[in-house]
Parts: structure tokens; sequence; C-alpha cells
């Protein structure tokens, strides 16, 4: 008669990403590159097929190059941001800044302008993907074990559940900018500069322009209605960088 030991232990899945470009050699070159740091890789070449990809194989990771031929990365990414929210990193050949902001505003979390060396590429992922984030369908903690949610005027961030609501109405920030709003919401009457918020949201090895920051944050203050002259909820501090702020 055998030992029953127990069940066997199963193996955690890997992380499984998805490279969006039509360009194939890279696309093989950053597959290898996550293959051998331990992910499942998936290459698609074109916007269309790409959309019906994600939505099937629910990846981690998309690695989406902003100049596919036919449906673009934009509306690629606008996209998948209907049916998932997974971590996003946008690639493109064009450095100017419109790129960047309309990249970002359909809920790319960082872009890497090309070239780019692929160990920079595996640098921006792995740390976009130490930032927690709770996935979809998981149960929330009990009443009695939660954080209670923090309350600006009429804004209320519930940090556990990664909610934000304005007037009782629901908010609906990417992750990326939930994270830029709780970071500062964490500290009131604390001015924190770009570097801080990068470190707080990207974490401290990340590297790459600041700039990033005022985007994100740029963003955030649209989606709560504030404006440059109006800063109820995220205020600048000139030459340091924002701090919350008091919803009045």
């Amino acid at each position: 008669m055998g030992w029953d030991n127990g069940p066997v232990p199963v193996a955690p899945s890997p992380q499984r990403v998805v490279v969006v470009d039509d360009e194939i050699p890279l696309a093989r070159l950053l597959g290898g590159y996550f293959e051998r740091e331990g992910f499942e890789a998936h290459l698609v070449h074109d916007g269309a097929a790409a959309v019906e990809v994600l939505r099937e194989l629910d990846p981690d990771v998309v690695v989406l190059d902003l100049g596919l031929p036919g449906l673009g990365g934009i509306e690629v990414c606008r996209t998948l941001r209907t049916f998932s929210d997974c971590y996003v990193l946008m690639l493109t050949a064009r450095a100017e800044e419109i790129d960047t902001v309309v990249g970002l505003s359909v809920g790319a979390d960082d872009y890497v302008t090309k070239p780019f060396r692929p160990r920079e590429i595996m640098a921006r992922v792995q740390a976009m993907m130490r930032r927690p984030r709770r996935p979809t369908g998981a149960p929330r903690p009990a009443e009695a074990a939660r954080t209670p949610a923090i309350e600006i005027g009429a804004l209320r961030i519930d940090v556990e559940a990664r909610e934000v609501g304005l007037d009782g109405e629901p908010v609906p920030l990417t992750r990326t900018e939930f994270d830029v709003l709780a970071a500062l919401a964490s500290r009131p009457g604390t001015a924190l500069s770009r570097q801080a918020l990068i470190g707080a949201v990207w974490g401290q090895d990340w590297y790459g322009d600041e700039h990033l920051v005022d985007v994100h944050v740029l963003h955030v203050r649209q989606k709560l209605g504030d404006t440059a002259t109006e800063q109820r909820f995220v205020r600048t501090v000139r030459g340091v960088g924002y701090r919350i702020g008091t919803g009045a």
C-alpha cells in the first residue's frame, strides 16, 4: 500500500505576455527575452488580430506598438481597456509628446520610444508587475480588516477595493491613475516630487522620463473635474511636484 502524502503541489502558471508589433523580427526578439524570464509569450502582428487574441488569452502584460497597420495601437488599447486591466507598455517610433499623451490617456501604463534595448523593456515590465492590483473577481477583505476609505470633500478613495467616487458617482481611473492619486492621498499635506511619486507608483528602480507623472496627473485632474486654475484635489507645488488638495 502506498503512502498518501497529500495533494501534489501545483506549480504556478507562468505570467502571460502578448507582444503586438508588425516588425516581426523585433516581436520575436522580445518574445525570446520574455520566455527566458519565465513568461509565456505570444506574438501578434496586426491590430485587429490582437484584439481577438487579447480577449482569448487574458494576458498579464501587453507590449503594444503604437503604429500598427489597420487598427492602430491607440484603438487596440482603448478596446482592451473595455475588458481587461492588464499591464500595458506602449512602443512608439515617434517621440512627439502628443503620442505619449494619447497613448496614456486610453489606459497604457508606460511607454518606450524606439529604438530601445530589450533589457529596458524587461526592466519596465518587471517594475510594473511589482505594483499591487486586485484581480478581477477577487474577494474583498472583511469589513473589520479593511483599511478605511480616504475621504476628501466629495471625493472618496477606497484603496483596498481600488475604487474612486466623486459626489457618489464612480470615477473610471486607469490603474496607474489610481495609484498616483492614492499615493498623494495617503500623505495629506505633503508635497511629493515627481521622483517620489515614481518611487511610490513605479518603484525605486524604474528609469525613464519623469514627466510621465505629469501626464497621469493631468488625466486624474480631468476625470475629477479639476483644472489648472481650480485644483481642488491635486495641487501643483511649484518647484517641487504635487500634493493632495482639500476638496475645496
